[in-house]
């Protein structure tokens, strides 16, 4: 039987004094030491961005989903140690992300660091309904930042997987409409590579290509007409999000082949195979997840 998570979401949601203290040093202290190993250890090019920026900066009770692909499990917090320091050891702008509570919360250490992290632990398999979703739909109504991996795991082969649906329900019950941003990434499985030892490595080559706000309220506004089922809505909105961060990949492996030439061929080779899904082809079989 596996550790009992039961107490965590309820000390997310009434945290006291002590704990977002603890939290906010926790949070500061992994963005400072992703920043270290992301922008100088490693060499890390990120394209727009301003992008982020304007995203974090935006007005007050404005909810901000940011979706990207999940190659690494150092992927978060890797990812936003490209942003300022400034950022960085302030807790409460920083993300609420949701990680596997088989992997992330496997005993009570574990689960305290993750969740002093603003770790959600989310069950993989037990659908969008779920307990880890519900709080994350609650951070969004105070404007906060919810980050997501919608592939549901680390994609180790780089291969095309339906997107989980837990991200439309995000977007379609947020009772303000977030702000969606994709972000797609190369090179952080050479970082942390999927194979043991699993250990750091240093002088890798990262690329990050922050994507522009994906439109989704004219979508949102044609299912409400069309008086479309919760589900039909969250499957309309999943593809979508798909589709764009899938444009966002082909963006992202051009750049990177502008910028390494021929050696861009071993970041992208296990990438290369996945195309992008053609959206006149019908969706992949539904599932609630």
């Amino acid at each position: 039987m596996g550790y009992d998570i039961g107490w965590i979401i309820p000390r997310l949601r009434d945290p006291g004094r002590l704990w977002s203290c603890a939290s906010s040093i926790t949070v500061a202290v992994v963005g400072l030491f992703s920043k270290l190993i992301i922008e100088w250890l490693n060499k890390t090019t990120v394209y727009n961005r301003e992008g982020l920026g304007r995203a974090l900066r935006r007005p007050a009770g404005v909810p901000l989903i940011t979706v990207s692909n999940h190659h690494s499990c150092f992927d978060d917090p890797g990812l936003w140690g490209v942003l300022d320091a400034s950022t960085l050891i302030r807790g409460s702008r920083m993300r609420w992300s949701l990680a596997a509570h088989d992997i992330c919360f496997t005993n009570k250490m574990h689960s305290y660091f993750f969740s002093l992290g603003r770790c959600v632990p989310v069950v993989r398999g037990a659908g969008v309904y779920q307990p880890a979703l519900d709080f994350c739909l609650e951070r969004l109504q105070a404007g906060d930042w919810v980050h997501i991996f919608p592939e549901g795991r680390v994609n180790v082969d780089k291969e095309h997987i339906r997107f989980k649906w837990g991200v439309g329900r995000l977007v379609s019950e947020s009772a303000r409409p977030p702000l969606v941003i994709p972000v797609w990434h190369e090179g952080m499985d050479g970082v942390l590579p999927n194979v043991e030892p699993y250990l750091l490595r240093f002088r890798k080559r990262v690329f990050l290509n922050v994507g522009e706000p994906i439109a989704l309220h004219a979508i949102l506004e044609r299912l409400k007409g069309a008086h479309a089922s919760p589900e039909e809505t969250r499957r309309v909105i999943t593809e979508r999000i798909q589709l764009e961060l899938m444009r966002l990949r082909d963006q992202t492996h051009a750049l990177v082949r502008r910028a390494l030439g021929p050696a861009a061929h071993a970041l992208l080779s296990s990438a290369a195979s996945s195309p992008s899904p053609d959206p006149s082809e019908p969706p992949d079989s539904p599932s609630p997840h």
